[in-house]
């Protein structure tokens, strides 16, 4: 389609400003303009353009992951989810799973921002009662995502076979020469172990290698097999695969959240439809620590329970 090109007064129409005030725009704003004949013509389209780019406040574009056959995922780390990933590329040649190792916060941040198809989070609320949906509304406002149960998994405290240092809490961790071992910021492991410290009454800065992060489960319990480390939360899996002795903590729910947008996509219900498969229910059974009695089903906030005064 051909260019319209606009007159002085029309453009200034256009704009809502006098015609003097075009001649400025011009010199001093970089209005596009082309002078044929002694005379100002304007071609619509770049004007239209120019003026979105001096708009002041414009949302920032979300970013587009549609790449054909790409299916991204970023979140939190777990074994179970790993493993799935690759049971996905294996069975559907169209696409290609990959996963950003970004914490739970992180996760979900990436979902805001367009980064990725699926965040993977399992981010406690502070009462307890709760994962991921009290971190969600101030990100995405009127249009929260769909939470999906990928799995119950156990968190816990990894010890040394034997537990030779006779742990039983997390208590025990406050011992005169424990050396523990972290989760970085953002991750749902770190804001469980903050959270069972306070209970506890136990300050972090007291405690030796807080400040030694791992980025997986799996680290964490390499750093204890190695003699690294005497102790450090992680679930249960990364300690059964070690041969690691485990202190059991809580059962948390991990989950999947999907932006509406995407929910619909192939891609994304092939993965779902994957959690029903007997390979994948196999996997969990193996690696231990799991359970799949949610798994796949879509969850919503539990109401809150007001105590009768």
């Amino acid at each position: 389609m051909a260019d319209v090109f606009l007159s002085t007064k029309q453009v200034a129409e256009f704009l809502d400003v006098n015609e003097k005030m075009v001649y400025t725009l011009i010199s001093e704003k970089g209005l596009p303009a082309t002078k044929i004949t002694g005379k100002w013509k304007f071609p619509q389209r770049l004007v239209e353009k120019w003026l979105e780019k001096h708009i002041i406040n414009n949302p920032s574009p979300r970013a587009d992951v549609t790449a054909s056959g790409l299916l991204v995922f970023a979140g939190s780390n777990d074994l179970l989810l790993e493993r799935t990933f690759a049971l996905f590329n294996r069975s559907h040649k169209d696409y290609l799973a990959v996963f950003a190792n970004v914490g739970s916060m992180g996760g979900i941040n990436a979902l805001n921002k367009g980064f990725c198809h699926v965040a993977a989070s399992h981010l406690m609320q502070e009462d307890g009662s709760e994962y991921n949906f009290q971190f969600v509304p101030e990100k995405f406002g009127g249009d929260p995502p769909a939470v999906i149960n990928f799995a119950m998994r156990e968190q816990g405290i990894v010890v040394a076979k034997g537990n030779p240092m006779g742990m039983e809490g997390i208590k025990d961790l406050g011992k005169s020469g424990v050396r523990i071992v972290n989760r970085p910021l953002g991750t749902g492991t770190r804001l469980l172990f903050d959270s069972e410290l306070k209970n506890a009454g136990i300050k972090p800065e007291k405690l030796k290698g807080y400040n030694h992060e791992c980025r997986s489960h799996l680290e964490v319990a390499l750093e204890i097999a190695a003699g690294n480390a005497d102790a450090g939360l992680a679930i249960r899996p990364a300690s059964n695969l070690l041969g690691l002795d485990f202190i059991p903590l809580r059962w948390e729910r991990f989950d999947l959240l999907v932006g509406r947008d995407r929910f619909f996509d192939k891609g994304v219900q092939s993965f779902l439809g994957l959690l029903q498969e007997p390979e994948f229910r196999k996997i969990a059974e193996k690696l231990g620590g799991y359970s799949l009695d949610i798994c796949g089903k879509i969850v919503y906030p539990q109401p809150v329970r007001r105590s009768k005064e």
